[in-house]
């Protein structure tokens, strides 16, 4: 089906442009704030990553202290290529204009806020464009760009109503 075809290259485009993004996004505001830290609570690793939040860390909000430990923490169990891996994003990520950052933020918690089994359904459509040959998914990206706002709310509103059942959008992609 060629409107799932453009609704994945859509939301490719956003997660490939966002691998950061997801990595960074700011929890939902009804989540409860976690309790504070300590600095003293954190490993010796990860108080030496941070120590330029050590003289501040108290006043930190709890849920920046959550974020820098449990950053750190992934980190710290990141491979030196999975580290060089993310590296690379954070700069592609700072070099996008603020405009960008926040649509790209905006639509994390749009993905986020669908349900589990929309969720996994749109990862697995993701995978499946990245499996197509590069000039087809450059040919589905321009498709995409050039559709206006309403014909693509129309592909996703239509794909959302009417899935693809199995692995049919994949082969009607080729």
């Amino acid at each position: 089906m060629i409107r799932a075809a453009f609704l994945v290259a859509g939301l490719s485009i956003a997660a490939a442009n966002s691998g950061f993004a997801q990595q960074s996004a700011v929890p939902p505001a009804a989540a409860p704030a976690p309790a504070p830290r300590s600095w003293q609570s954190l490993s010796p690793p990860q108080q030496q990553l941070l120590q330029s939040f050590q003289g501040k860390w108290d006043s930190l909000p709890p849920d920046r202290q959550q974020a820098l430990a449990r950053g750190s923490q992934r980190w710290l169990s990141m491979t030196p290529e999975q580290r060089a891996g993310a590296q690379q994003r954070f700069q592609q990520w700072r070099a996008l204009p603020p405009e960008q950052r926040q649509l790209l933020r905006q639509r994390w918690q749009q993905f986020k806020s669908l349900p589990p089994e929309q969720q996994q359904r749109v990862r697995e459509q993701y995978q499946r464009f990245r499996q197509l040959p590069p000039e087809r998914r450059q040919e589905l990206r321009r498709q995409w760009r050039q559709m206006s706002p309403e014909q693509r709310h129309r592909v996703i509103q239509q794909h959302a109503a009417h899935p693809p059942a199995g692995g049919a959008a994949h082969r009607n992609w080729r």
